[in-house]
């Protein structure tokens, strides 16, 4: 748990740093990361998430309506982060000039997210059904490294102060890693019950699934066939498959 939230944080917080030494990227670089990640993290919810929470005895129906409370609660917090969570970067300048507090309603729509990120990565031996939670866990930086580059492009300009900006860094970096170290705590106190974990990782699986099928769908708003994306969409879901059968 300790190394995890550990390597959560410096990852995320490294990504969004970046931005100081990197103001511009690629676009079709970053564009193409993205699709590679989102392929991955919707083939991790399919092949691992969604098997594990279905697998647990409770009612198919029961799980999938917060599998689809998930996936709403998601377009809900996505109305405050405008989609930084699967790494926009447009429209940056146009958010600024619409309010200058914006920025709050964007970290804290962002930190629930990658807080209720973390608690995935509880491990409650009950509902994982083995100790493989290296692909979800790799799933969730490859995540979590391009939005958080895209808040830090964000909130540079709608804060003009680089201590200020990097605070805020450290607040979202701090988000997932703090999920799961409390995540941990409530199971060993047995206050979260096996039921609770199985609702959160239910609710995860929802909000994954949105996210990386938005990614898809903004990737290519034409709908015009792109052998590379196709490409590197095979490629990541190959790379899912691989790192949930060989750990």
């Amino acid at each position: 748990m300790i190394s995890s939230s550990i390597i959560l944080f410096l990852l995320t917080f490294g990504a969004g740093y970046l931005v100081f030494f990197l103001p511009k990227v690629n676009n079709h670089f970053f564009k193409f990361a993205l699709v590679f990640a989102g392929a991955y993290l919707f083939s991790v919810t399919v092949i691992h998430i969604l098997p594990e929470i279905f697998s647990q005895g409770e009612s198919v129906a029961y799980i999938s309506l917060y599998v689809l409370a998930g996936f709403f609660i998601q377009v809900i917090l996505e109305y405050f982060s405008e989609g930084v969570e699967h790494g926009h970067l447009h429209n940056v300048h146009e958010n600024h000039q619409h309010g200058q507090n914006k920025w709050l309603g964007l970290l804290i729509a962002l930190s629930i997210h990658a807080f209720l990120e973390g608690t995935l990565l509880a491990h409650p031996d009950t509902i994982h059904s083995h100790d493989n939670t290296n692909s979800v866990f790799f799933g969730i930086l490859m995540h979590k490294m391009p939005a958080s580059f895209a808040l830090m492009s964000v909130m540079i300009c709608h804060l003009h102060t680089k201590w200020k900006t990097v605070l805020i860094l450290v607040i979202f970096s701090l988000a997932s890693p703090a999920g799961l170290g409390l995540s941990h705590i409530l199971h060993d106190a047995e206050i979260f019950s096996d039921k609770v974990f199985l609702i959160l990782f239910a609710l995860v699986s929802g909000n994954f699934l949105h996210i990386s099928t938005t990614i898809f769908f903004e990737s290519s708003p034409d709908h015009s066939f792109n052998f590379k994306k196709l490409f590197i969409s095979l490629l990541g879901a190959l790379v899912a498959v691989l790192a949930e059968f060989s750990f």
